[in-house]
């Protein structure tokens, strides 16, 4: 399966970006890659205070509904466009 074999060259080459991304960026890739890789968001929202846990969730919440391989494709687009 070529998209399957193009996403986990993405996730290899996500490991190798030289700058930090932002943090709206590193948000899209995780909850891109959660979305190709388990579907749609399980389970209950952090709390209040556990703000990096309830920004993950929400960033992978707003991708429901989205396939598997649309996630894969645009995660591959992502990391292309951050890596330069």
């Amino acid at each position: 399966m070529a998209l399957e074999d193009d996403f986990q060259a993405a996730v290899a080459k996500s490991r190798t970006i030289s700058t930090r991304p932002s943090n709206e960026d590193l948000l899209s890739l995780y909850a891109l890659y959660k979305q190709a890789t388990d579907g749609d968001v399980a389970g209950k929202r952090p709390g209040t205070f556990d703000f990096k846990g309830r920004a993950k969730y929400d960033a992978w919440a707003a991708k429901k509904g989205q396939s598997k391989d649309d996630a894969m494709t645009e995660y591959i687009a992502l990391v292309d466009k951050l890596h330069g």
